[in-house]
């Protein structure tokens, strides 16, 4: 068991709830940054993202701690369509834990897009924020600022939808931005396979193809998705990853043929002349 998984049990059972946490953040090879030298434009959604990731995550554990009971999206709650409102007492890796279930949205399916940005903790929060840090603005940049937005909130429905469906009736709470991440990497995975990415080897530090860093995350992904029995593993919903993984590769490709030309833009510029930065087509 890494260490990760350690401290991930003893935050969950401490807080008393399950939910879907990060398996982003890899002992082994953890990514640290990208070759960001030739994008001189701003990811400004990606920056407001993040803003209202902290924001929501300040209100549900020092404003309104029933926030996030009622808010996460609940499996059980969107197959029925049924808010469901108390205390439950489930079996959880062999172990009794107490799942409490407070008001939600009507109507009770907005907990797909609300539990985009909510967290359970500080780690969860932290890993999943590195991530959109390093990888949005690119993909941002790419697609332009709207076409971010519509692409981000669908790979995240896309990725809760996935888990709901392989885990109909789970009333574990369900949360995090890892899902409409996800998409994030798999889009950039289509977009810029050759762009290296710093990550942290134990306790060096190296520089990759972007390929190599999310094709090791997603096979890994894949592989616990499809080891695991169905449900939710190790309180880590790796089918919502699989989902938002899949969406932006797909999406990453539809938008790349939509767009019938390439935007003017000093990432356009440096593909010109830079061999190792050009895409796959």
């Amino acid at each position: 068991m890494m260490l990760r998984q350690i401290v991930e049990k003893i935050a969950t059972r401490r807080r008393g709830f399950v939910v879907e946490r990060e398996s982003f953040l890899i002992v082994m090879l953890f990514p640290l940054s990208d070759d960001d030298r030739s994008l001189k434009k701003t990811g400004w959604v990606t920056i407001i993202f993040i803003l209202i990731n902290i924001a929501v995550f300040y209100y549900q554990f020092y404003v309104n701690p029933d926030f996030t009971a009622g808010y996460s999206a609940i499996p059980k709650e969107i197959m029925t369509n049924t808010d469901l409102i108390g205390s439950e007492t489930i079996q959880f890796e062999g172990q009794i834990a107490e799942i409490k279930h407070t008001p939600g949205p009507s109507p009770i399916f907005l907990t797909i897009f609300s539990a985009m940005f909510m967290h359970g903790g500080l780690l969860h929060l932290g890993s999943n924020m590195l991530f959109l840090w390093i990888f949005g603005d690119n993909v941002e940049i790419r697609f332009g600022h709207l076409r971010f937005i519509l692409f981000y909130v669908v790979s995240g429905i896309v990725a809760s939808l996935t888990h709901i469906m392989l885990s109909p009736e789970s009333v574990i709470p369900s949360l995090g931005a890892s899902g409409a991440i996800a998409g994030v990497l798999g889009a950039y995975l289509v977009l810029f396979p050759r762009n290296r990415v710093n990550a942290l080897f134990f306790i060096k530090i190296i520089s990759l193809p972007a390929w190599i860093v999310i094709g090791l995350w997603g096979g890994m992904q894949i592989f616990t998705m499809m080891m695991q029995p169905p449900g939710m593993g190790g309180g880590v919903a790796y089918s919502a990853h699989v989902g938002g993984l899949v969406a932006g590769l797909i999406l990453g490709l539809a938008f790349r043929f939509i767009i019938d030309t390439e935007p003017n833009s000093v990432l356009y510029q440096n593909y010109a002349h830079d061999d190792k930065a050009k895409r796959l087509w």
